[in-house]
């Protein structure tokens, strides 16, 4: 599945609808799009996971990236990850920075 990254805003709540793969080569694209969220001054981040299939370290590094662009006082929500996913954030402990919701 090809990565897919899309911005929507909507009252300072900025969602990223992710797919297919985060990882080295699609990393660049997602900092852009938080890039994006950050800029417009969002004050929640909805992720959409979804469709997210994978995650590697790099992909996890992204939401590293994520966590200190969008600044501490920002919410960040993670919804519907699958399963493999949501591990992949747990074993890093990083499901203390973020919310991991079910969808």
């Amino acid at each position: 599945m090809a990565f897919d990254v899309r911005l929507r805003i909507n009252d300072k709540i900025a969602t990223i609808d992710v797919a297919g793969e985060l990882d080295a080569s699609t990393a660049g694209e997602f900092h852009d799009t938080v890039g994006q969220a950050a800029g417009a001054g969002a004050v929640e981040l909805v992720i959409r996971a979804e469709r997210l299939g994978y995650l590697s370290s790099a992909g996890l590094r992204s939401l590293v990236f994520a966590r200190q662009k969008m600044g501490d006082g920002v919410r960040i929500a993670v919804v519907g990850a699958s399963e493999p996913v949501a591990r992949t954030i747990r074993l890093a402990g990083f499901d203390h920075s973020i919310d991991l919701v079910d969808a």
